[in-house]
């Protein structure tokens, strides 16, 4: 098993599939995006198969969501989510998207097996959809969601950030359009994963803030840290249910103690946490010959060194130098 030092297991992988995007969200990456990695520096399918079977099977991995980047972006997508879905123990695979390629892969993902997917939106004003992405492809991401809805990819999760001057009044329009089109929506903090540093926790919209704009029209009861566990958003009954909602409160309210993650990036790299600066490469052992067995081994120590925390809201906490883009959400 991934054990760490302060008793921690971890359960569920994050593997980012690809450092691309087709987006230029401001709160990820500058306008003209990055620095791509090289296609020889990015684990081919077969070795992404290799190390999430060592992680299922050895490793006692029960979770895997491919991430990005933007993750449909992968040409060998579906055939990873197949290959995964046949190891035994089977483990339970969702897909975090922004959305737009998802109207037509929704379906083929499904029947590869891909149980659910979570997918950005910030906005349900196309005007402001483009000021965020710099790209004008609202309706893309809405078409997504239905598609993803119809194939069964459920519970249909939509994750949101709310940005001051953007979209900071919307909360209450965001979750009424979610519990009418039975989507469960999931607010998150932002948290400092822009590739130009322009984050600043002064002015940022807290889960304090959403919570009480929320409040001006819904009706909110927690469902308690029972029904929570690991997971990293508190969530409430909206007007008695049986819809949620989730808030993400990794800056103000951090969830470190009962993480269960691990994450592997696009070129190989262990990260114990987002917000890591150190990272344990993987890519390096297999194209040297080693065992599963060795590999687990390296896997194993990264783990046993996780931190106990990011620190956010630390003043000597110091932000990471890859993007989101390149390590997965």
């Amino acid at each position: 098993m991934l054990i760490d030092t302060y008793g921690r297991v971890a359960t569920d992988l994050r593997v980012s599939l690809t450092d691309r995007c087709n987006l230029r969200c401001t709160y990820c990456m500058p306008e003209e995006g990055l620095q791509w990695l090289a296609k020889p520096d990015l684990l081919t399918d077969d070795e992404i198969v290799r190390l999430i079977g060592i992680a299922v099977t050895s490793l006692g991995i029960e979770e895997v969501r491919f991430t990005g980047g933007e993750p449909l972006l992968r040409p060998g997508l579906v055939g990873i989510v197949e290959r995964v879905a046949a190891l035994e123990p089977r483990p339970q695979m969702s897909l975090t998207t922004n959305g737009i390629g998802l109207r037509r892969t929704a379906g083929a993902l499904k029947a590869a097996g891909l149980d659910r997917v979570n997918v950005s939106l910030d906005t349900l004003r196309p005007d402001v959809f483009k000021t965020l992405t710099r790209r004008d492809r609202h309706r893309d991401v809405l078409d997504g969601l239905y598609a993803a809805h119809e194939a069964g990819l459920t519970p249909v999760k939509v994750n949101s950030v709310l940005m001051p001057g953007l979209n900071d009044d919307e909360a209450p329009d965001l979750l009424a359009w979610a519990v009418e089109h039975d989507y469960e929506l999931r607010f998150i903090e932002q948290m400092p994963l822009d590739a130009q540093h322009g984050w600043k926790r002064d002015g940022m919209i807290t889960a304090g803030d959403i919570l009480a704009s929320l409040r001006t029209r819904f009706e909110l009861t927690p469902e308690g840290e029972e029904k929570r566990g690991s997971a990293p958003a508190e969530r409430w009954l909206v007007d008695g249910g049986p819809h949620r909602v989730g808030v993400i409160a990794s800056v103000t309210r951090p969830f470190c103690a009962a993480c269960d993650r691990t994450r592997l990036t696009a070129d190989g790299q262990v990260r114990t946490c987002l917000f890591a600066t150190e990272e344990t490469d993987l890519r390096a052992a297999l194209r040297s010959g080693a065992d599963d067995e060795e590999i687990a081994r390296i896997w194993k120590l990264a783990m046993w060194g996780k931190k106990a925390g990011a620190g956010l809201d630390d003043p000597s906490f110091v932000q990471p130098d890859r993007p989101m883009s390149a390590i997965g959400g």
